[in-house]
């Protein structure tokens, strides 16, 4: 018996030493990219990364090149920092980088990796896609929605007006987002309802900052190996299980009421509208339809899965993209007096504008893009994760290898952006953004779908208040413009600012 033992651990050595030999072997073969030489045992690089992680990974890759092979744990992660490479990624690589990469700490919260930013790449991903863009996010559906966004436009104008002096604006314009997305999705509005609803809106906005700010790769746990990683992960774990536990109660009351209303409709004998499609039917509606005929495949988790996306992707990146472009403009007045003069020579003082004179205004669409460039809102984008191996540039990368595109650096690269670092609107004036160089949704076939809906919200949310308010800073010093960390950008303190109506909006303002 002790002869077997020895021998069957004399194979499993043997088996071992052949294949670390057989690794080695083919690794020399392999070309990959540049990578820092201290490497740690278990934590790798991870001991070199501090938050935010986009400014550390900037940091690295200054040093070692804009391609960086780093490991995170026990985890291959390339980061990649110029335009060229990212659009090589999402080009000629673009099935092979189309999945997602899956973290423990976020399974809980995002419905076990099937809600659309992280979903893995197939039928399922294709399929909330589908419904995404035809039931919220075309261009027919925006345009049937957008009377409820000049609605919602108007009812922060109003608050603003009822509530002058010093104001914070990252709550109202929170609310403003939810309403706008809660509209389209489910024929509902939250926000500015009541005292209740508004409690709700607050909490599912400290909800979902706090499940951005520990989502993503700024996890340790995610990245140790098994053994040792559920350690680190288990009080993330426990914290994204009571977030998603609220934020789950509220999206499955929302199935439920659609579900009521839809029963009673069908019991209305008399109703005039049995049977035929209603004008206004939302994306629930839809989904409780098809849920009828394919329960097996549209089940409430499916549907709370698709309003999860919407709500995340809608609500924190638009909101913290017009708070960080009144941010700019307060340290940069010239450029909000030159935006107003804009709006005033082609709106005039007499209406608030509205979605049609967006395209008057290439100013306003400039400082929105200085913002992008300069505060994406996703700074790493989603990762990405590599399906089979590839090559990029001259370089091999191993199938399993995370992708990160640092899209912070790349919009700061000084071989293509002059003053990089400064609030320069006017870089965007007949500028050819050919070549990714500018990527504040993505590329590649996992771009963000809400691209439309973003920047017809930010134009019009950011046009009015430029149109109706004069605002000032605080004191004398200039706006903090510290950055939070975690998978959305936001600002590390919230803006406040001094709010009073302009001299000549203010008969428009009144009878609002």
């Amino acid at each position: 018996m002790d002869a077997i033992i020895m021998f069957t651990c004399l194979v499993l050595l043997l088996s071992l030493l052949l294949t670390k030999l057989f690794i080695g072997q083919k690794n020399k073969k392999k070309n990959f990219p540049p990578s820092p030489p201290n490497s740690l045992p278990i934590l790798g690089h991870l001991h070199l990364l501090k938050k935010p992680l986009h400014q550390s990974l900037a940091r690295l890759s200054a040093e070692h090149g804009p391609l960086l092979l780093l490991r995170f744990g026990i985890r291959p992660v390339l980061v990649v920092s110029s335009a060229s490479l990212a659009e090589e990624c999402f080009t000629t690589n673009d099935v092979a980088l189309a999945d997602r990469p899956r973290f423990s700490s976020v399974s809980v919260t995002t419905y076990n990796y099937t809600i659309l930013p992280f979903a893995a790449y197939g039928p399922h991903w294709r399929e909330m896609r589908r419904i995404a863009t035809i039931e919220a996010l075309s261009s027919h559906r925006l345009a049937c929605f957008a009377d409820v966004r000049a609605e919602e436009v108007r009812a922060l104008a109003r608050h603003f007006y009822h509530n002058t002096g010093r104001v914070e604006l990252r709550s109202s314009l929170f609310g403003l987002a939810v309403n706008i997305i809660m509209r389209t999705i489910a024929g509902i509005r939250y926000y500015g309802e009541d005292d209740e609803n508004d409690k709700k809106v607050y909490k599912l906005k400290e909800v979902i900052e706090k499940i951005i700010s520990l989502s993503g790769v700024t996890n340790v746990g995610d990245f140790l190996p098994a053994s040792i990683g559920w350690i680190a992960c288990r009080g993330v774990k426990r914290k994204m299980a009571r977030y998603h536990k609220y934020r789950d109660e509220i999206f499955q009351s929302l199935i439920e009421e659609h579900r009521r209303s839809r029963k009673e409709e069908a019991d209305n004998k008399n109703g005039k509208l049995r049977g035929k499609k209603k004008i206004d039917r939302t994306m629930i509606d839809t989904l409780l339809s098809l849920q009828e005929n394919h329960p097996k495949q549209y089940t409430d988790v499916f549907i709370k899965a698709l309003v999860l996306s919407l709500v995340s992707a809608g609500t924190d990146t638009s909101s913290n993209t017009i708070e960080w472009s009144m941010s700019l403009l307060l340290n940069n007045p010239e450029k909000f007096e030159k935006a107003r003069q804009e709006i005033e020579e082609q709106v005039g003082h007499d209406r608030l504008l509205d979605e049609f004179d967006l395209t008057k205004l290439p100013y306003l669409h400039c400082i929105i893009n200085e913002t992008l460039r300069l505060y994406p809102a996703g700074p790493l984008l989603v990762p990405h994760v590599a399906r089979n191996d590839f090559k990029i540039g001259s370089y091999d990368v191993d199938r399993g290898t995370i992708i990160l595109v640092n899209v912070y650096e790349i919009h700061r690269d000084p071989t293509f952006w002059m003053e990089p670092n400064n609030f320069f609107p006017e870089r965007f004036q007949n500028l050819n953004l050919e070549g990714g160089k500018l990527m504040p949704f993505g590329i590649g076939r996992r771009r963000c779908p809400g691209e439309g809906l973003a920047l017809k919200e930010i134009g019009l949310v950011l046009g009015t208040l430029i149109q109706c308010f004069e605002w000032q800073r605080i004191g004398p010093e200039k706006v903090d413009m510290t950055q939070g960390s975690g998978l959305v950008m936001p600002r590390a303190n919230h803006l406040e600012a001094l709010c009073k109506p302009h001299q000549y909006m203010i008969n428009v303002l009144s009878k609002m």
